[in-house]
């Protein structure tokens, strides 16, 4: 009768809850993957009334099933990340589910809390992760590949040295066989924002990652042997694409350039181009004060990055160092460009200038090497109109008023010199006329003394008619003067209204004038 008794008991477990919410004793039932295997027989307090003991009663052939990495949790409706679960339970109740695990034979379990992301069935691999800052990573963010969703994330804890920032996470069959030794994590959590030389940028992964935070990865194609178990490995999450590509280039050349004009726009991270293609970025800006000429220069502490330019001559590549100096021999300057008219952003861009001055301020107490600059497009541009206002400004506009007047009064005496003077030869030529018909009539040559009078009465006519024709006021040589003269009047109030609009607005040259709505 005992030996009958021993093998026909049920199998039977304790697990330990912090509630008893939704589990009812003879109700409630135990389930793996849908089947029922097991029912609560009874629910009882803890010796502290801390927690709750849950006694249930397993089928027959269960033991198995009750081993030391077996999980117990309660399966009610809960809204998470990956959505709403549990939804059936409003119907049937709540029940309690089990995850068979291996290890030695046990029959008490603390049970969980949350309905566990992955299971002893889910084929993928476990991955942990470290960083500064969590963001808004949270348990059940998402991981992606390629956009692709390919796990999840499990957890997340403290590092020891209280700094950092320990995420687990889980990738799941079949993208956890893109898992390998040199794979790269980024946060993909909310929206990212930046502003930068190349105006606004915006990027989220997803709508889920906006809400709940999300982390990306790739595995680059690499000639060297990567690692494939990666269990034993901690991933560095970056907290932006961005930041995988700035640590890839270890080597980094310091070295600080001068500026004379404003540098608004230009900001630490602002990159450093030559012919469009990014070499460095800028690190520091300051100003400084020189009390022997009270003047002041903006010098700029900026990296470049020699790995991203490759030799073809490997064997006798030079040395960073050595590279610049050759470079800047040959003409390498820089200077500062625009990289958006939205945002007013600035980059400094290099290019070879054979012709540019070398001018090098720098003084033996600074500790990095100077690259000589030159003004960039806007401040040349600036710079000329103001040279050409300088030089307006110069001019006495009254003076040369004046002397157009002069100018004017002297053509206008020698005009009308000219035509007295071809009067005068006229009116001589008249009388040489009528002394000739006189003498003709004398000596009683009558018909040569007719064509005499013929060519006085002509040359009288036109003489009478130079003088109406200067003498009336609508003539087209009065008209001309009179229209020439308004014209240099005009030019004279555009050239006075020129001036003063470059002295209240020496950049409406490239922008356009000002409206005196927009001046207020």
């Amino acid at each position: 009768m005992i030996l009958r008794t021993l093998t026909d008991q049920l199998p039977t477990a304790t697990i330990q809850f912090k509630t008893a919410e939704g589990i009812e004793a003879g109700k409630t039932k135990i389930k793996y993957k849908s089947v029922d295997i097991g029912i609560v027989n009874e629910i009882a307090f803890a010796e502290d009334f801390s927690n709750v003991i849950v006694t249930a009663e397993f089928n027959e052939g269960l033991d198995d099933f009750l081993r030391r990495n077996t999980r117990f949790w309660v399966v009610r409706p809960q809204l998470s990340v990956r959505g709403v679960s549990g939804l059936g339970t409003l119907i049937s109740g709540a029940y309690i589910e089990i995850d068979p695990g291996p290890g030695a034979i046990q029959t008490h379990f603390v049970g969980l809390e949350e309905i566990p992301l992955i299971t002893t069935d889910d084929a993928g691999k476990r991955i942990t992760l470290i960083t500064k800052d969590l963001g808004s990573l949270g348990r059940g963010s998402p991981i992606y590949y390629q956009g692709l969703l390919a796990g999840e994330v499990l957890g997340y804890e403290l590092a020891g040295d209280a700094k950092s920032v320990y995420v687990h996470g889980f990738v799941r069959d079949p993208f956890d066989q893109l898992v390998q030794g040199n794979s790269r994590f980024w946060n993909v959590s909310g929206l990212d924002v930046s502003m930068g030389a190349d105006g606004f940028d915006v990027k989220t992964a997803s709508v889920t990652s906006l809400l709940f935070g999300g982390v990306a990865f790739d595995t680059p194609d690499s000639l060297e042997h990567s690692v494939a178990d990666v269990s034993d490995l901690v991933f560095t999450l970056h907290q932006r694409y961005s930041d995988i590509e700035e640590q890839a280039y270890a080597r980094k050349v310091q070295f600080v350039m001068y500026f004379t004009g404003s540098v608004r726009g230009l900001n630490p991270g602002a990159p450093l181009e030559f012919r469009g293609i990014r070499i460095g970025q800028v690190l520091d800006i300051r100003m400084e004060f020189d009390a022997n000429t009270t003047s002041f220069r903006i010098p700029v502490l900026a990296e470049i990055e020699p790995d991203r330019i490759i030799h073809r001559d490997s064997e006798n590549a030079l040395s960073p160092e050595q590279t610049l100096t050759t470079l800047v021999d040959k003409g390498l300057r820089g200077r500062l460009q625009t990289g958006s008219l939205l945002t007013g952003q600035l980059f400094i861009e290099f290019n070879m200038y054979p012709d540019a001055e070398l001018n090098l301020v720098a003084d033996e107490s600074m500790p990095y090497p100077e690259l000589p600059t030159i003004p960039g497009a806007f401040e040349a541009i600036s710079q000329s109109i103001a040279d050409v206002v300088d030089k307006i400004d110069t001019i006495d506009i009254e003076a040369l008023g004046d002397n157009i007047e002069n100018i004017f009064s002297a053509a206008d005496k020698l005009v009308n010199k000219k035509v007295d003077e071809k009067a005068a030869t006229d009116l001589e030529a008249s009388i040489k006329g009528l002394r000739d018909v006189l003498t003709n009539v004398n000596e009683g040559n009558l018909d040569q003394a007719i064509v005499a009078a013929k060519n006085v009465l002509v040359d009288l006519q036109t003489t009478i008619e130079l003088v109406n024709n200067v003498l009336d006021p609508h003539s087209p040589l009065q008209y001309n003067v009179i229209k020439v003269t308004d014209e240099l009047e005009e030019m004279s109030r555009s050239i006075r209204a020129l001036i003063e609009t470059l002295e209240r607005q020496p950049n409406s040259v490239i922008f356009g004038r000002k409206t005196a709505e927009e001046e207020q």
